[in-house]
């Protein structure tokens, strides 16, 4: 059985080299080992909580999936998604609410914090309190157990909130589950061999400390201007210099071989100067980092290339959420009248899928469309001459899913490519 792993960022900013070494460059390598199905997201709704500035999210989601994407993510085999494509994480958000108890609230740190610093302020506890930083780890345990994930990786500061989801989540499976365990117990990930970078000044790599050195803005210059930046000791070129606990040193280390790291240590010794020293760790980090840069920039050039990966993540999230939803839904009693059976969770009916239809017009030709499971047109087909022909390319819509649908594929879409994307990843779920 494969292990779900799953991993958002939050979209208030763009990404430094910082995150690049410390969560990005694993969280891809993980991705690539067999047995992992990995999810990857842009938490627009959590940028809410702490941001009023809309230009801000959308720019800040935008470089964030570019970012993911020109580090190595292979979107074919990852899920990766905007939080906000998906709806039934802001439903499945109240489900959870509503079995969540205020008091564990009152201990999340997050708000505690808060509190803490309007009563220093002379004001009252919650004068900055919004509903949404109150209820934060609600829509965090939403992110995870929307998808059963196994494994969640996160900083330390992050561990309470996947402890916090276990409890919502044991809770709901007691309440709701009539003996079927309806979410997993997601586990915390801390990594404590997880590269964290020293900043400019040598305390952690963060933009609170303005102490940063960018991933991709501003380019080589940009990188190479920060690297200048770097506080190093006063030994002149010539003088032997100790290796140990330098900020340089640190950051080479987190892009170099086991031989590159002897080595640059040993001229380090032998005198080598630390304007030498910075541009050896400029050219070192841009060999690595400036393919990237190109495949980020043509992707930021691009606005609609973007969408329309990030539209084909949210079309496989949400083959995956709607039919889970459907049954968490049943499960609390929000049911069809038609249904009365008590025991849909036990043994949960078989989701209806869109369909294909193929057929023979007066005219004497093959056509085919696709519905929706509720009967909307999605897909019309243009007229082929042979069934055979029209066959194929259902074969192919199916097994392919929304990359199958090129330019030159003859159809014309009839509704939203969202709703496309969707229904032709439900038959690749079905399948698989």
């Amino acid at each position: 059985m494969s292990q779900r792993v799953l991993t958002g960022i939050t979209t208030t900013g763009t990404l430094h080299l910082g995150n690049y070494a410390g969560a990005i460059r694993p969280a891809v390598l993980a991705s690539q080992a067999p047995g992992v199905e990995s999810f990857f997201f842009m938490a627009d709704f959590h940028a809410l909580i702490k941001c009023d500035e809309p230009d801000r999210i959308a720019r800040s989601s935008r470089s964030i999936a570019a970012t993911w994407v020109a580090a190595g993510l292979d979107t074919d085999r990852v899920t990766l998604y905007r939080q906000s494509d998906i709806p039934e994480i802001p439903e499945l958000t109240w489900l959870l609410t509503c079995v969540t108890a205020k008091g564990q609230m009152n201990r999340a740190h997050a708000y505690k914090a808060a509190v803490d610093a309007a009563v220093a302020a002379g004001e009252e506890p919650d004068a900055n309190v919004t509903m949404g930083l109150f209820s934060y780890p609600v829509l965090m345990a939403a992110d995870i157990l929307m998808f059963n994930a196994h494994k969640v990786p996160v900083g330390k500061d992050q561990v309470q909130h996947i402890e916090m989801a276990r409890d919502v989540a044991q809770r709901f499976n007691h309440l709701f589950g009539r003996g079927q365990a309806l979410f997993t117990l997601p586990e915390a990930v801390t990594d404590a061999e997880m590269e964290l970078l020293p900043g400019l000044d040598g305390r952690k790599m963060s933009k609170s400390y303005d102490n940063v050195i960018p991933l991709f803005d501003g380019g080589p210059k940009a990188l190479q201007d920060a690297v200048a930046r770097i506080v190093t000791d006063s030994k002149l070129p010539g003088e032997p210099k100790d290796p140990d606990g330098q900020t340089l040193v640190a950051l080479y280390d987190a892009f170099a071989s086991v031989d590159e790291r002897a080595a640059f240590r040993a001229a380090l010794r032998a005198g080598l100067g630390w304007g030498e020293a910075k541009q050896q760790l400029v050219a070192l980090i841009e060999s690595q980092i400036g393919p990237m840069r190109a495949r980020y920039e043509a992707l930021m050039a691009n606005p609609a290339e973007l969408e329309a990966i990030l539209q084909a993540g949210a079309a496989k999230a949400r083959a995956i959420a709607v039919p889970f939803l459907k049954t968490l839904r049943e499960a609390v009693g929000l049911r069809p009248y038609t249904q009365t059976a008590t025991t849909a969770v036990a043994k949960a009916e078989k989701v209806a899928l869109p369909v294909f239809k193929q057929y023979r017009e007066a005219d004497g030709k093959f056509y085919f469309k696709l519905l929706s499971a509720d009967g909307a047109l999605l897909l019309q087909s243009q007229a082929f001459e042979q069934g055979r022909e029209a066959g194929q390319w259902v074969a192919r819509l199916k097994q392919g899913g929304a990359a199958a649908l090129t330019t030159d594929a003859p159809v014309q879409r009839e509704a939203a490519e969202a709703d496309i994307a969707a229904a032709l990843a439900a038959f690749q779920a079905d399948a698989a």
